[in-house]
C-alpha cells in the first residue's frame, strides 16, 4: 500500500483510528477501508461548522457523495463498509487534499492479490519485525497472521517479531484484522513479501545425514554401510568422519580384493553440492557373520569442537534368495517365451485358413443371413463354349458346383445352367451378379467370348468401384501372360487367387477347396466329405450343361 510515513491522530481519537498521509491507495474488494483528512486542515473551517462534504471525480466533474449504509461520512473520515470495485476513483473534500483509490479484485484461489503487497528485503542473521496495517487500533480487534496462506504459529499481535532471520523465514506474510460494525464482522488485510538474503553463511547445526538405523541382511551377504555428514556452508579444517566397531577402529581398505580384511574402512571423502559441504565414508563388510549381528557400527562426525554420532545395527531379514532350481526354471521360461510367441505367430500365419474354417464351424457363423442376396456366388467361365479341352468345361460345369453345392451347401449361379435362353443377356448377367455374394472367375487362355468379357468387366466394376461384390479368381491352368485380361484386374489382392492343381486338388479336404471356402462367405452347413471326386457318378448326379446356352450371339 502506498502509505507515507507521516501519520496523524484524527479528531475522533476516541474511536481509536489513525489518519495516514497518503495520496494513492490500493485496497482489496470486500474489505473495510476509510479515507481521512489531516487534523491541521480543520483550520480552513469556521468554529462549529464541522460538516464535511466528500466528492468523487466523475468524468471530470466533482459529484457530491451521499451517505448510505455502506458509505459513511463521520467527522473527518469517509468509511466504506466494505469497499467495492466500483469505488475506484479520485476523491477530494473542501481541503487541498486529494486521494486516488484503486480497488483490486480479490484472488479466489489465494489469500492475497500479488498486486496488493509490499516487499521487504533483509539479510540473514539480523532481527526484524513485520507490522500489520494501521487501519484499526481498537484493542478488541482480532488479528491473525498467515505465512503463504497458512496460519502462522498462532501469532495474534500487531507486530510479528524475528530475533534472528534465516533464509527459511522468506515467504509471503498476510495480517488479517477482524472489525465489528453494527453487528457484522468486516476484515482488513495487509500482505508483506519478506525476502531474506544469505549474504553471509548461515549458522547451521553440524549433523549426520540420517538417523540411527537397523539394516536387514543375511549371513554371508556383502554389506556396505554409508555415513555422510553435513558441515554447513564452509569446509572446517578439522572436519573428520570415521567408523567405530564396538568402540574400536576398523582396518583400512587396501584396494586389493584378495588382501582385503573381512571388515574395512574406505578413504575419507569431501563433497560440495552448490554452496553446501559434506563429508562421507564407507564401511565394507565382505561377508556378514552371526557375530556381526551383535556389533554396534558407530559413525563419528567431528568439526569445530562439535561431535555427532550415528549407530547402525545389522539384523536378520525375512527375505531369502530364490532356490537355484526356481531361478533356473524362471530363466529357461524367460528364454523360451519369445520363441513360443514367434512360433505361435508363425503357426497362425501358415494355418490361418484352417483356423478360420474351424472357427466358423464351431461358432456356426453365417454371413449370408438377411443380406438380400439369392446366390452365394456367380460362376463366370472365361472361354468359348467350344473349348479345346473338355477338362476345363467339366471343371466349371460339374466339379465346381458339385463340391460347393452338394458337399458344402453353397448355392451357385451358373449362366449356362441357370439362365433360360431368349432373354436379354446383358440384363441377366447384371442382375445375377447383383444377386450374388461372390463372383468366381475361372481364368483360361482360351478364346474369350464377348459375354465372358462383359461378365468380367461388370464384376470388376462392382468389386472395385461399387464395392458390392468380392471376386475370387480360380487359375485353372498356369498362366504366364495376363495381357488378355483387363488391366483393372491387377488391382485385386493376390491373396484372392486360388490355383487348381489337377489330381492334387480333387479331394474334398485338399488345400484348394479349403482356400476356396475361406474366400467364400461363412455359412453354417453339415459338411459331407466324400473321399474323392472320381468316386462320384458324374453322369447321374452332376449338373447338366445346356447344349447351346454358352454362345452369347446364339442366345441373344
Amino acid at each position: 500500500i502506498g502509505w507515507l510515513s507521516n501519520v496523524f491522530f484524527s479528531p475522533s481519537l476516541s474511536k481509536g483510528k489513525l489518519c495516514p498521509l497518503r495520496a494513492s491507495i490500493d485496497v482489496l474488494e470486500g474489505e473495510y477501508f476509510f479515507l481521512c483528512y489531516l487534523e491541521s486542515m480543520q483550520e480552513h473551517f469556521q468554529e462549529g461548522a464541522y460538516t464535511i462534504n466528500w466528492y468523487k471525480d466523475n468524468a471530470g466533474k466533482q459529484e457530491l457523495i451521499k451517505e448510505t449504509h455502506r458509505i459513511v461520512s463521520q467527522m473527518n473520515f469517509l468509511e466504506f463498509w466494505p469497499v467495492e470495485l466500483g469505488d475506484s476513483g479520485h476523491y477530494s473534500n473542501l481541503t487541498i487534499q486529494k486521494w486516488t483509490l484503486n480497488v483490486l479484485e480479490r484472488n479466489k484461489s489465494s489469500c492475497f492479490n500479488k498486486n496488493h503487497l509490499t516487499t521487504e528485503i533483509k539479510n540473514a542473521g539480523t532481527g526484524h519485525s513485520l507490522k500489520c496495517s494501521d487501519l484499526s487500533v481498537n484493542e478488541n480487534d482480532s488479528i491473525t497472521w498467515y505465512k503463504d496462506c497458512k496460519s502462522y504459529e498462532n501469532e495474534t499481535e500487531r507486530e510479528l517479531d524475528f530475533e534472528t532471520l534465516t533464509v527459511q523465514h522468506s515467504g509471503i506474510y498476510t495480517c488479517k484484522i477482524l472489525i465489528s460494525h453494527e453487528g457484522k464482522i468486516y476484515q482488513s488485510t495487509n500482505t508483506i513479501k519478506l525476502v531474506v538474503e544469505a549474504d553471509a553463511p548461515e549458522a547451521v547445526t553440524l549433523e549426520i545425514v540420517g538417523r540411527h538405523e537397523e539394516i536387514e541382511t543375511e549371513i554371508g551377504k556383502e554389506e556396505i554401510l554409508n555415513c555422510t555428514g553435513f558441515l554447513g556452508y564452509y569446509m572446517p579444517e578439522d572436519a573428520s568422519l570415521y567408523w567405530l566397531i564396538n568402540q574400536e577402529f576398523p582396518e583400512k581398505c587396501t584396494g586389493i580384493p584378495e588382501n582385503e580384511p573381512s571388515i574395512c574402512e574406505e578413504e575419507f571423502k569431501k563433497l560440495q553440492l552448490g554452496n553446501k559441504f559434506y563429508v562421507t565414508r564407507l564401511l565394507q563388510i565382505k561377508k556378514v557373520t552371526d557375530e556381526d549381528m551383535h556389533h554396534n557400527f558407530t559413525c563419528m562426525l567431528q568439526a569445530d569442537e562439535r561431535t555427532q554420532i550415528k549407530i547402525v545395527k545389522l539384523k536378520k531379514g525375512n527375505t531369502r534368495d530364490l532356490p537355484v532350481h526356481i531361478f533356473t526354471t524362471g530363466m529357461v521360461l524367460a528364454v523360451l517365451f519369445p520363441c513360443v510367441a514367434v512360433a505361435a505367430v508363425f503357426v497362425c500365419v501358415m494355418f490361418r485358413v484352417d483356423l478360420v474354417l474351424f472357427y466358423r464351424n464351431i461358432c456356426r457363423r453365417d454371413d449370408t443371413a438377411r443380406d438380400g442376396k439369392e446366390y452365394d456366388a456367380f460362376v463366370s467361365c472365361l472361354k468359348d463354349c467350344i473349348s479345346p479341352t473338355e477338362e476345363e468345361r467339366e471343371f466349371a460345369l460339374k466339379i465346381l458346383p458339385m463340391i460347393l453345392e452338394e458337399n458344402f451347401g453353397y448355392k451357385l449361379c451358373i449362366f449356362e445352367r441357370d439362365v433360360s435362353p431368349g432373354g436379354a443377356v446383358v440384363d441377366d448377367i447384371h442382375s445375377f451378379i447383383d444377386k450374388s455374394r461372390r463372383l468366381i472367375i475361372i481364368l483360361s487362355q482360351n478364346y474369350i467370348s464377348d459375354r465372358a468379357i462383359y461378365e468380367l468387366e461388370s464384376g470388376l466394376h462392382k468389386a472395385l468401384v461399387e464395392r458390392k461384390t468380392k471376386i475370387i479368381l480360380i487359375e485353372y491352368m498356369p498362366i504366364s501372360d495376363y495381357s488378355f485380361l483387363p488391366e483393372s484386374l491387377s488391382l485385386l489382392p493376390s491373396k484372392r487367387v486360388v490355383k487348381w492343381k489337377k489330381d492334387k486338388s480333387l479331394p474334398v479336404n485338399s488345400r484348394f477347396w479349403k482356400n476356396l471356402r475361406y474366400l467364400m462367405p461363412a455359412k453354417p452347413t453339415k459338411i459331407n466329405i466324400k473321399g474323392h471326386y472320381n468316386n462320384l457318378d458324374l453322369g447321374s448326379q452332376g449338373p447338366q450343361p445346356r447344349t447351346k446356352g454358352c454362345d452369347f450371339n446364339e442366345v441373344a
